[in-house]
């Protein structure tokens, strides 16, 4: 697979720090501005290292660990190898796991990052159930965790461990640059600890031959604390046409200003203030009226605080290596290929996902961006990793970062979008789009010319290229996230209405619902659609929504960051082109370093 990292970027010596950056550049200009009128190359080259940011398109990685088996695990750029149950310490009762870590092009530096969010299940039945695993410790680099040796060809010399409270799971990302930002890692022997004891078993469970420990993980990618504006800016008119919200009364055109996670933001029909919203209801009948009072609480995440997003869509290989972890009882539920979804075993609509009804799903496909996933199977993923859906503000701000808002724009910053036609290569995780050139979004019901043709979503991160020097030629979000316009919806939580303002922003527990006749649902009582018995978890989708479009959608507004057309609509169906992507709020110590080196 490859990654979109401009050329000058992998050889420039001569780094300007972000200090600077950040004075000159990213408050005084808009992205829209700063690419067109910089008056320098140096200026230009220093934008697209920090503004465009390093896109990176490998996929999540997914590693099987049993008892002291040594197998090289790959996916794409990312590698996993000679995986053991390495030491148990019987004092603290954990069991250290070690393995060779090592992709490309990844990046660490003043801004943000991306990271690995690396969970664990675990079987004492050689694999006929599982449970989720809780790490020792919590903090940055807590004791025991051990980054190894870096090889030769590693561009960074440490890696950082950020373990969060709730012990779920780990982010691993690079740590001190040897020669760059960016770059390649490269390290043997990492060990992270499994806190067995947690778990209630005994030292000599913790390593009996019945018992199995699987290591998955998810490339995620760091968005910082920091201020947005949400909505558009239509001076012009036109403002929540599209359910936009805006500020300034029912004819405002100005977007809102978000400045603190710790204030609830209000809304109402009279303020003026560009810090009060004025709400415009959806094409739906599931959300709040234009001009209705109310309250974003204080807990409702909002943007601003940091957070961890996934870089890409749930993919056809996340989607199955969740589902062959899962029951009988609970298969059948999330089983996307009945007749609620795509109603097949065969490829439709590009989805190649099959299932038999026993044993374990498969996918011809893993890179694919996985469609059919109603919110009830998506918040059952979330719940299964650890992570939790992202709100509609969230949206927003992996999207636009904290620029002021351009008109009718899409995640890339402008109001241009070019749609893909043609795909070249054999559809094997390096295939790309090569007509038209600088296509950049998945949409409009596009059958596809070259690969396996037809209608459906592309494979993740398919328009980050070696070429693309710029974010809207990958069809990348701020931060880095790929696809956050078109391909497939994303499934959010809204604003609009009770049942979404009352999401808290919990983690999942990596546990499903185990209520006979309601077995492999969500388990989280403040995620949108929890059944009034709470032990029945969430089966229903009331208080979610859906932005950025999908590929089905044959106009084009509906992938522009500020449209809200299904923001707030119940949506329980399996739509062949909705799917999503999780986050999980940061711990507080996730802040990067911000070291920084000259070079001449």
């Amino acid at each position: 697979m490859t990654a979109w990292l401009p050329s000058w970027y992998k050889t420039e010596k001569n780094f300007l720090l972000f200090s600077f950056w950040k004075t000159f550049v990213k408050d005084k200009w808009s992205n829209s501005q700063a690419q067109q009128k910089f008056p320098s190359r140096k200026f230009m080259r220093l934008m697209n290292a920090f503004s465009a940011r390093k896109i990176i398109s490998t996929l999540a990685v997914s590693l099987l660990i049993i008892s002291n088996s040594s197998t090289v695990l790959l996916a794409n750029n990312v590698k996993i190898e000679n995986p053991e149950m390495a030491e148990q310490d019987t004092s603290n009762k954990t069991v250290d796991i070690a393995f060779d870590l090592s992709w490309e092009n990844s990046w660490y530096d003043y801004y943000n990052y991306d990271a690995v969010w690396t969970f664990c299940k675990y079987s004492t039945d050689s694999g006929t159930t599982w449970n989720h695993a809780k790490m020792k410790g919590n903090g940055k680099d807590p004791t025991g965790y051990s980054y190894g040796t870096a090889q030769s060809g590693s561009s960074f010399y440490t890696l950082s461990f950020i373990v969060p409270n709730d012990q779920m799971g780990v982010f691993i990302q690079p740590g001190s640059q040897l020669y760059s930002y960016s770059g390649t890692v490269d390290f043997h022997t990492v060990k992270i600890k499994w806190d067995y004891a947690s778990a209630g078993l005994s030292d000599a469970q913790a390593i009996a031959v019945n018992t199995k420990v699987k290591v998955f993980g998810i490339e995620m990618v760091y968005i910082p604390e920091g201020y947005l504006y949400a909505g558009d800016y239509d001076y012009y008119g036109g403002a929540g046409v599209d359910g936009e919200i805006a500020s300034g009364g029912a004819s405002g055109y100005y977007p809102v200003y978000i400045y603190s996670e710790s204030n609830a933001l209000q809304f109402n029909s009279t303020t003026n203030y560009y810090y009060t919203g004025y709400y415009h209801t959806d094409s739906g009948s599931d959300d709040d009226a234009s001009g209705s009072t109310f309250t974003v609480p204080t807990a409702y995440p909002k943007g601003y605080g940091h957070f961890y997003l996934m870089k890409y869509e749930i993919s056809e290989g996340q989607w199955v290596g969740f589902f062959n972890m899962l029951s009988d009882p609970e298969k059948s539920v999330r089983d996307i290929t009945d007749s609620t979804g795509k109603n097949s075993d065969s490829t439709v609509n590009r989805n190649t996902i099959s299932w038999s009804g026993t044993g374990d799903a498969s996918t011809t496909k893993e890179n694919r961006a996985c469609g059919y996933l109603s919110w009830m199977d998506f918040a059952a993923y979330a719940d299964w990793a650890a992570l939790r859906p992202m709100t509609e503000l969230e949206y927003e701000k992996a999207a636009r970062g904290s620029n002021w808002p351009v008109k009718d724009e899409y995640v890339w910053g402008d109001a241009r979008v070019t749609k893909g036609t043609t795909i070249s290569g054999t559809e094997n995780g390096t295939e790309t789009i090569t007509s038209p050139s600088y296509a950049n979004a998945n949409w409009g019901n596009q059958t596809f010319t070259g690969g396996d043709g037809g209608t459906g979503p592309l494979r993740v991160g398919i328009f980050a290229t070696a070429w693309n020097y710029y974010r809207r030629n990958a069809g990348a979000g701020y931060y880095g996230n790929m696809e956050l316009s078109g391909n497939l919806w994303e499934r959010c939580v809204t604003i609009g209405n009770q049942e979404g303002r009352a999401f808290t922003g919990t983690h999942g527990d990596g546990m499903l619902t185990t209520k006979a006749g309601f077995k492999g649902f969500a388990t989280n009582a403040d995620w949108p659609g929890i059944d009034a018995d709470v032990s029945h978890g969430v089966t229903g989708a009331k208080g979610s929504g859906r932005r950025g479009s999908g590929w089905s959608e044959t106009l084009d507004k509906y992938a522009r960051i500020s449209t809200r057309t299904y923001a707030g609509t119940t949506d329980t169906t399996r739509r062949k082109d909705a799917g999503g992507r999780c986050a999980r709020s940061a711990p507080s110590d996730s802040s990067p370093n911000g070291s920084y080196y000259y070079y001449y």
